[in-house]
């Protein structure tokens, strides 16, 4: 676990808005000695930040990991189970007082339930938790029965990122003989979700949810956000566990 924080501070420090924030910092304070150096370190740093927030960059960004189209009725017709990947669980909800799914969490498991009403397959949820809180796959289960009438056949409580969902889902899927899934996360996250469930043995049918939709001309899609913003931070982080993943060679 303590590996897991220690890889969630450095990628945190590493992407946008805040290295964009610390290199402007270490601009100024260059710029003490060194003015147009630094100021221009800073300057630089501030307006990535700036460019990042814009949606055709974030949407190309997106795209740059959108590899896998969306599943075909062929493709269905070869999955012996669905596998979805969490994405993140708020503790509870304040309206109701009971756990519920981040959105992306929600995304997936909804897609998941609508591709299992089509095919009849068996499903596995997959996410952990941390600091004592409920595991991201109870509660995706919970959220199936409740709200989406979808069944949940395993579940597995233990990972904390995407390596541990594919080696702890192993020993589920194959004690049940299960040789071909069909792997329901982002299409952002689809590239490396895939690799590393192939790594455990198993054919893939991806099955990306969220995918990025045709470019807009609309002049509101020309004007910075923050969603924008996020949208790269993900893309870009992304990046970054697929560049790990290749130098750790796995």
């Amino acid at each position: 676990m303590s590996w897991f924080i220690f890889k969630k501070i450095v990628s945190a420090v590493l992407m946008p808005p805040v290295l964009s924030i610390l290199l402007a910092f270490v601009g100024l304070w260059i710029a003490r000695r060194h003015r147009r150096t630094g100021l221009g370190m800073a300057i630089l740093s501030l307006l990535s930040v700036l460019v990042l927030s814009w949606p055709p960059v974030s949407d190309a960004l997106v795209r740059s990991l959108e590899r896998h189209p969306p599943v075909t009725p062929d493709q269905l017709a070869r999955a012996q189970a669905i596998v979805v990947l969490g994405g993140g669980a708020d503790a509870i909800a304040p309206d109701n007082g009971q756990d519920a799914l981040a959105r992306g969490a929600r995304e997936r498991l909804r897609y998941a339930v609508m591709l299992q009403r089509q095919t009849g397959l068996p499903l596995l949820a997959t996410g952990g938790a941390l600091g004592g809180a409920r595991p991201e796959a109870e509660v995706m289960k919970e959220v199936a029965v409740r709200e989406l009438r979808g069944r949940v056949r395993w579940v597995e409580p233990r990972a904390l990122d995407t390596q541990d969902n594919a080696r702890l889902s192993a020993p589920l899927l194959k004690a049940a003989g299960v040789q071909r899934i069909m792997l329901v996360t982002h299409g952002w996250h689809m590239v490396r979700a895939a690799h590393l469930f192939q790594s455990e043995g198993f054919e893939v049918i991806p099955a990306p949810v969220g995918l990025t939709p045709p470019a807009s001309q609309r002049w509101q899609r020309m004007l910075p956000r923050a969603s924008a913003l996020m949208d790269s931070s993900v893309a870009l982080h992304e990046w970054l566990g697929i560049l790990a993943q290749r130098a750790l060679g796995r």
